[in-house]
């Protein structure tokens, strides 16, 4: 995270006003972490092909908008917060990709290839529509584990970031992390030789 980071308890009343339903605090938080929403959008659109319409500015601008959509939250702190966001932007990518009709099977769709940390490697690079479904069947079986797997590789946290955001110990992110790898793995296969 930035050096130039806001305070701490600055955020965290914006993020309790903005709790409590009013609005103007998320316009001065979203600002507050920019920089952060930015690396993370990067992250996104790095998976994503050179072509696609979707900017990196403009994931930012969609996830703004479905934050101020949101009637309540329940966010605590700025780890959950960007927790949030970078659930929402992977939202946003599916919802594009599923919107441009494409098929759960490639079928042209964008091919998001998974980082080295990840260390999932099959025939053919899973799609992130097939990404976003095994995610939904992992949150399905045990939530944490899918967080996880949201916060590390769709929003980038480091291990001690993810524990924060959390409430867990780094040891239980790195057990739920090597799980989720491994489920992951084997479904993103399953999904592969059916297709």
């Amino acid at each position: 995270m930035p050096a130039s980071q806001p305070p701490r308890t600055e955020v965290t009343s914006l993020l309790a006003a903005w709790n409590s339903g009013d609005q103007q605090a998320l316009q001065q938080l979203v600002p507050m972490v920019y920089d952060e929403l930015r690396q993370a959008a990067r992250r996104h659109m790095a998976g994503e092909r050179p072509s696609h319409t979707l900017q990196t500015t403009a994931l930012i601008h969609e996830v703004y908008v479905r934050l101020a959509g949101m009637q309540s939250t329940s966010i605590g702190n700025r780890g959950h917060f960007l927790a949030l966001c970078a659930k929402l932007m992977r939202n946003v990518l599916v919802d594009f990709a599923r919107s441009r009709n494409y098929d759960k099977r490639g079928g042209g769709a964008p091919h998001v290839e998974l980082d080295e940390a990840l260390h999932v490697a099959i025939a053919r690079d899973p799609d992130l529509i097939a990404i976003d479904d095994a995610l939904q069947r992992l949150a399905a079986v045990d939530a944490r584990k899918a967080n996880v797997v949201e916060m590390r590789f769709f929003g980038g946290f480091s291990v001690d970031e993810t524990a924060a955001a959390l409430d867990v110990s780094p040891e239980t992110v790195m057990r739920d992390w090597k799980f989720a790898k491994s489920w992951l793995l084997r479904e993103l296969r399953a999904e592969s030789s059916r297709g």
